[in-house]
């Protein structure tokens, strides 16, 4: 075997596509409908079909590409499921946009040119996330990949929505509702951006009906006063309670409104009065209803003012503003205005500003589909990690109102209703109809509107799977394991999903729920474009490889909590692959004469043969194969990576490789063929180990291995219990004793660095052990500690004259040395004691900061507990470093 099967250098770009088609071939990501394996399955949160990946779509997907690929190499029938989603709104906004290039709407086209032209869009561009994806290494079974408007989907939401219906879950009524005058549609809170703006409360005078005296209302709005129908102030304020019941003339009308007293009112905003608009704010709606208040709309479907303003209609918002103001100011009812940021709905994909807006919409009474959704949360049925936001779902679904599924729309799934042009009755069917169900009129138009697209999504678990029919699919996969995805959709498609899979397959659709946090910037910045810190995984892809990327985000996936991004962060899993790279370059140096075992990774080699660093390497992969084990089964992304990321670097790279040089280099021997197997072995499992995190690299290394398997995707993840024979040969007394080793080797490179002594020079050491136990330790590796830390003369034993020497104590667990390292002829005493005694007053200065800090009762009482702690920790450190630079003067004068 010839490490020439390994370029000089790692090159992901030439590794990683014929490593996807290598997979994709072979057929390894195609779950079985019918297996003898455990089922596990995820469904992937479907991203829009107008989406590009984004280092969101990095992070979620790498996490669930983890659990996929450890559980497939653990033996599991494993099931990706993989689909795109249509994106109404996102979709339709695109395509506008095309046609607004060729001076064209939508309304030009009319409906069913229009779709026609958004179907042929699709199918250009439609896909290009999946190819993304594919670069990004998702594992999906690519031949299930499932589109939200795909036939059989969209006869499944045809079903639920008659079935909802006919139940009386879904309803058509007017109710308040969040509404882009751009878009014309209503949205989902989701879909709506609350931007902090620099506006303005306007303090305006409502003249009591007596003509004595007024009430000062205080409005950010004060075009919308013209649909008032009240005021209303806080029960129990005393200023106030006199004029309960009487009536106010509303400015720039000729309407008088009540004054009444109700809750919602706070004290001290403004005057202590607010004006009332049920039709344009959503609090004042359940004012309204409270109190049986008229709902008067003065807005029309484009957010210009309607019939109800009088010599007002026809102006926009900002021109009603701006015209409400100058005749408020000439009739000297504006009392006064001063600058109020507050946060303002925007549309999330065009920026129109988001009215409240009083509309016929078609709803669902979620209430009814909500408390089963909570009892399965409550029971642990489905739970969630981090478990601190099963507080955040349970909140938020006591609370939880009927949800508007419609949309004023033309792509998306058309809601199955048919209008009779006689008696106006809604015909509901799952087939298109030929007449009125009431009075048998053929005349029948089907509603414009389209189902938001959450309602399609809430089904996605079981959808996918070919339901209404009961498949195989369903049988072995439904419900799935997990679900991976972020905070910010828990309420519009984790809850959502629950409700759904209870109603329609009578259990839930995921037994877990990850819930990640979100990638931001090196400074904890969210990204944004307008920042200019967004990053593009495509272009890192490109110059650093997925498999750095990938190790990027997994090493910081912890608890929920946001991640930062940063180059250094990137660069340093970066320098992993080609750490990696070169490290297997070596090994398969080592390994050229090496007999490939029949066994294969069963293989086992003469324990009496065995070196100290062969049974130290095993007994450090029994460690981390039974804690990547477990931190994997708990979700613990971060520490499985920085696990293996420890063992493959440290363990293996860096010390390793360097103990075995001169047995692997040697003459053959039973020695050098125990540590060749050792090395074989440990390498093909580094490989299984990293794989799910880094697939790319380890499977290109494991073809290229002496001891593999078919391929390194499918083969079994190495565990304590998979490894038992091997790891057997391990010894925790040799492990104990390595340890030992590498301390002193350590200390003793060092004191080279902080004594600039040259890397080439070498030097003559003494190591004072505290008992015979650990001098015969230090004793039997003495070859190895000269080698390795460059010494040519090194006393093992007593030693009391420590003048002119750097000395450096060891401990580990029992044991206890002194390094010491003779410093004269060396290096320059005299500079060496003016460093010394800067270095010293520079960390005595640090000590005496933290010192100060910690004598101040305010701060110890105030500060987070583990700040503290960490504080005083690091105190003590200082001190020892303190009394440790003293003596170092000390012995060089």
């Amino acid at each position: 075997m010839s490490n020439q099967q390994l370029t000089d250098r790692y090159n992901p770009q030439e590794v990683e596509n014929s490593i996807c088609k290598f997979w994709t071939e072979k057929g390894y990501f195609k779950a079985e409908d019918q297996s003898k394996k455990p089922p596990y399955a995820i469904i992937l949160p479907p991203p829009n079909v107008t989406g590009s990946l984004h280092i969101g779509h990095a992070l979620n997907h790498s996490l669930q590409d983890v659990l996929i690929r450890w559980k497939r190499m653990s033996g599991f029938n494993t099931l990706w499921m993989p689909g795109t989603d249509h994106a109404g709104i996102a979709t339709q906004n695109v395509v506008e946009k095309e046609l607004r290039k060729e001076k064209k709407s939508r309304k030009d086209l009319g409906r069913e040119k229009f779709v026609e032209r958004v179907w042929e869009w699709k199918k250009v561009y439609g896909d290009r996330i999946i190819h993304q994806m594919k670069r990004l290494g998702d594992s999906c079974d690519w031949d299930r990949l499932c589109f939200t408007m795909d036939e059989g989907v969209s006869q499944a939401v045809r079903k639920v929505f008659v079935s909802l219906y006919k139940e009386g879950l879904i309803y058509k009524g007017t109710r308040l509702v969040n509404w882009c005058p751009r878009c014309e549609t209503a949205v989902s809170d989701l879909e709506v951006d609350h931007k902090e703006i620099k506006g303005k409360l306007y303090h305006i005078k409502y003249p009591l009906k007596n003509g004595t005296d007024f009430l000062v209302v205080a409005t950010t709005r004060p075009e919308t006063m013209l649909g008032d129908t009240a005021v209303a102030v806080h029960p129990d304020d005393e200023r106030y309670k006199k004029l309960v019941g009487e009536k106010v003339s509303l400015p720039l009308t000729s309407r008088e409104i009540s004054i009444l007293a109700d809750n919602f009112v706070e004290h001290e905003f403004g005057s202590g009065v607010v004006k009332i608009t049920p039709a344009h704010d959503f609090n004042d709606y359940d004012v309204a209803k409270r109190h049986n208040l008229e709902l008067l709309n003065i807005l029309t479907t484009t957010g210009h003012l309607n019939e109800n303003t009088g010599s007002y209609k026809g102006l926009s918002t900002v021109e009603a503003r701006k015209k409400v103001l100058e005749d408020l100011k000439a009739q000297e009812l504006l009392l006064k205005e001063e600058e109020h940021p507050h946060a303002v709905g925007h549309c999330q994909r065009c920026s129109t500003v988001i009215e409240p807006f009083l509309s016929e919409q078609w709803f669902m009474k979620i209430k009814t589909l909500a408390t089963p959704a909570q009892r399965v949360v409550e029971s642990g049925t489905v739970v969630f990690e981090p478990e601190s936001w099963t507080r955040v779902y349970l909140h938020w679904m006591e609370n939880i109102q009927d949800w508007c599924v419609s949309r004023q729309l033309w792509w998306g799934h058309r809601i199955p209703a048919w209008t009779c042009q006689d008696c106006q009755h809604d015909t509901i069917s799952e087939i298109d109809p030929t007449e009125c169900e009431k009075c048998q009129s053929k005349k029948l138009s089907q509603v414009d509107d389209v189902l938001d697209t959450w309602f399609s999504s809430g089904l996605w678990p079981f959808t996918t799977m070919g339901w209404p029919n009961e498949t195989e699919t369903q049988k072995t996969f439904y419900p799935t394991n997990v679900l991976i995805t972020g905070h910010e959709i828990i309420f519009f498609w984790v809850a959502r999903m629950i409700m759904m899979g209870l109603h329609f397959k009578k259990d839930v659709p995921f037994r877990t729920v990850y819930i990640h946090g979100i990638v931001r910037d090196s400074q904890g910045r969210k990204m944004s474009k307008s920042l200019g810190n967004t990053v593009d995984p495509l272009d890192i892809m490109d110059k650093h490889g997925t498999d750095a990327l990938r190790y990027t985000l997994i090493s910081q996936a912890a608890n929920s909590r946001d991640l930062k991004f940063s180059d250094q962060r990137l660069e340093s899993y970066r320098n992993f692959m080609n750490k990696i790279w070169n490290a297997t370059r070596f090994s398969l140096t080592a390994l050229e004469d090496f007999e490939v075992p029949t066994e294969g990774d069963q293989a086992l080699p003469k324990k009496t043969d065995l070196s100290l660093a062969d049974k130290w390497i095993l007994y450090r992969l029994g460690l981390v194969e039974k804690n990547v084990d477990e931190q994997l089964e708990q979700f613990r992304f971060s520490e499985a990576a920085q696990l293996i990321y420890t063992f493959a670097w440290n363990d293996f790279c860096d010390w390793y490789l360097e103990f075995i040089k001169p047995v692997v280099y040697g003459s053959p021997s039973g020695e050098r063929a125990a540590t060749q197997l050792v090395l074989a072995q440990v390498l093909n499992r580094i490989m299984r180990l990293m794989h799910p995190i880094a697939p790319f690299i380890t499977e290109e290394i494991y073809q290229k291995l002496p001891i593999k398997a078919e391929a390194c995707i499918i083969d079994q993840y190495p565990t304590v219990n998979t490894d038992k024979n091997l790891l057997a040969l391990s010894s925790e007394e040799a492990f104990f004793e390595l340890e030992i080793i590498k301390e002193v080797i350590t200390a003793l490179r060092n004191i080279r660095g902080e004594n600039s002594i040259k890397p080439g020079q070498e030097i003559t050491a003494k190591l004072v052990p505290n008992d015979g136990r650990v001098q015969k330790i230090l004793g039997a590796n003495k070859v190895s500690i000269m080698r390795m830390a460059k010494v040519k003369e090194l006393d093992i034993g007593e030693f009391n004259d420590f003048s002119k020497c750097a000395v450096t104590p060891v401990l580990y667990n029992e044991a206890r040395i002194q390094v010491v390292v003779p410093l004269e002829g060396l290096i320059d005493l005299n500079e060496e004691i003016k460093r010394l005694l800067k270095l010293t007053e520079k960390v005595e200065k640090e000590l005496n900061s933290l010192e100060t800090k910690l004598n101040n009762a305010n701060f110890v009482k105030n500060a987070p507990e583990e700040i503290v702690t960490q504080d005083r920790e690091k105190l003590a450190q200082l001190k020892i470093k303190v009394q440790n630079l003293r003596e170092s003067q000390e012995r060089l004068r």
